[in-house]
């Protein structure tokens, strides 16, 4: 028995140390300058307004004129706006010019790369590789081009790379090129992660649940669905069934029930990774990511498959040619 009380103290102990550890602050964060990619809506949007009180000097990176209008109008002065396509290599590379002549000497202390669409979701069998194309050229592609662009101020400033993943970069919940590009930041972030360690340069990476956003707006992924399903084979709308459109959207309107609506639990890790003398490797954010997905994603195959296949809808016909 007094074995086992040790243990346990050493336990506690260490969980007060750790939580402890976890609580430790940078000191200001006035002078340090952050670019977030992303920032017309969504995670991107809030982490520059929250990042903007908060005193750090915020570089929002917008894909539209409008988006970073509506920007500038809640924000201080101090945040600055750029307009960005992360797909276009010659508009990344000159941004990240304009970014160095804007922090100088200081360098950048935070990159947070969250720029991402979702593409078209759909079973495997209705697509063409060009289905695939956008959410791979955005997801990763982006990414990397901004990551590589900006790491030389990143050196100077000993600073912190946040990759913003997903649960689907952990677990393939549908078809489509949205998963494929999450499985490849994950596998990214770590090579990049162990690269920056002798530069002093943290990397962190962020797996957010579902979360409400334009990027999972169900209007958009119906229509998306939709068109594809018109021009399918006669034979695959045989084996699917008529009415697989109506059951599949059906689920689609259930399952958005246990959508996370708080956006603000991303930015908070966004915040940890950022401010935190111990950042952590990986996040999670939203309960459904932190009770299912991220636990399921290191069951065997046979389990995730299992729980997976039940959420879809049953086809009526998969043996007709």
């Amino acid at each position: 028995m007094l074995v086992l009380f040790w243990v346990l103290a050493l336990l506690v102990l260490c969980t007060l140390l750790w939580n402890y550890k976890g609580q430790l602050k940078i000191a200001d964060v006035t002078d340090k300058y952050i670019f977030i990619t992303g920032c017309d809506t969504g995670f991107g949007n809030l982490a520059a307004r929250t990042f903007d009180k908060k005193g750090f000097r915020v570089i929002a990176a917008c894909l539209t004129e409008s988006g970073a209008t509506a920007l500038k109008a809640t924000t201080s002065d101090r945040l600055h706006t750029v307009l960005l396509d992360v797909t276009d290599p010659e508009n990344v590379k000159k941004t990240a010019q304009w970014v160095k002549s804007h922090v100088g000497n200081k360098g950048l202390w935070g990159l947070i790369n969250n720029a991402g669409v979702l593409g078209v979701l759909a079973p495997t069998d209705w697509l063409t590789v060009n289905d695939y194309r956008e959410p791979i050229e955005v997801n990763l592609f982006g990414l990397i081009d901004v990551t590589l662009n900006m790491l030389p101020l990143l050196k100077k400033a000993r600073g912190r790379v946040i990759n913003v993943s997903s649960v689907g970069g952990r677990l393939a919940f549908g078809g489509g090129g949205y998963t494929p590009s999450k499985y490849a930041v994950e596998g990214f972030n770590d090579s990049l992660r162990r690269d920056m360690k002798a530069f002093g340069v943290h990397v962190s990476c962020i797996e957010p649940g579902l979360f409400k956003t334009e990027l999972a707006d169900p209007k958009k992924t119906t229509e998306k669905k939709l068109a594809i399903w018109e021009h399918l084979s006669p034979d695959i709308k045989q084996q699917y069934g008529e009415d697989y459109i109506e059951k599949s959207l059906h689920k689609l309107k259930n399952n958005t029930c246990s959508v996370n609506l708080d956006l603000s639990l991303v930015v908070e890790c966004m915040d940890h990774a950022l401010t935190s003398i111990f950042p952590k490797t990986r996040y999670t954010a939203g309960k459904d990511a932190k009770t299912f997905w991220i636990p399921l994603s290191h069951m065997p195959s046979v389990l995730q498959d299992f729980l997976l296949l039940k959420q879809k809808v049953e086809l009526a016909n998969p043996k007709a040619v």
